[in-house]
């Protein structure tokens, strides 16, 4: 029992080889299906990722089901993982090649129809953030972009924009303003007198 638990069925090296291979694989896969993929994930692209997950699994662990094979795969994951980030942060063409550019969908109320076929992004996802992000359709829109990691970002035109907290203190700073002007006017002027 205890020798099935640490002793591991294929050479640690292995093991490691196995591990760094299939993370780079899907790495690839994911980045070259596109970022349509890793936004917000709906039923079937859920199924898809955990299905993804159990058939890579085979793969890493080999013929062997070790406690010490288990931890030198998640290592070596965990590690694979951070020397990408660390190389994303560090070198910009690095995260462009592993996260790609922002594509435009949408710009001045049209949609991009081109950039939207590219990516499998159909029009009901980017009206729905539309209505999501406070317009009411895509006439509404100065941009729509999906940035890298799947998210949209909706810029409304300036005229649909709803007020900042900002656009709020400077009202009430040309309120203030305007009300000073008026009070020092009406202390110039004196009293009204009767008529």
């Amino acid at each position: 029992m205890w020798h099935d638990l640490f002793v591991t069925g294929i050479p640690p090296a292995e093991k490691v080889l196995r591990t760094v291979l299939v993370y780079l694989v899907v790495a690839l896969l994911l980045r070259l299906l596109g970022k349509r993929d890793t936004a917000q994930l709906n039923t079937m692209d859920l199924v898809v990722m955990l299905l993804l997950a159990n058939v890579v699994q085979n793969a890493i662990i080999g013929p062997e089901y070790s406690l010490s094979g288990a931890v030198i795969g998640a290592v070596v994951l965990l590690g694979c993982d951070s020397l990408l980030v660390r190389a994303q942060n560090r070198w910009t063409w690095a995260w462009r090649l592993l996260e790609g550019s922002p594509v435009v969908l949408a710009r001045d109320g049209s949609y991009e129809p081109d950039a939207m076929r590219r990516l499998g992004i159909r029009k009901s996802d980017v009206a729905w953030t539309v209505q999501g992000g406070g317009g009411q359709d895509i006439r509404d829109v100065q941009r729509v972009v999906l940035v890298p990691g799947g998210k949209l970002l909706v810029q409304l035109r300036r005229d649909k924009r709803s007020a900042t907290v900002a656009d709020t203190d400077a009202l009430n700073e040309r309120l203030a303003r305007i009300e000073r002007l008026l009070g020092s006017r009406s202390d110039e002027s004196g009293p009204e007198s009767p008529t």
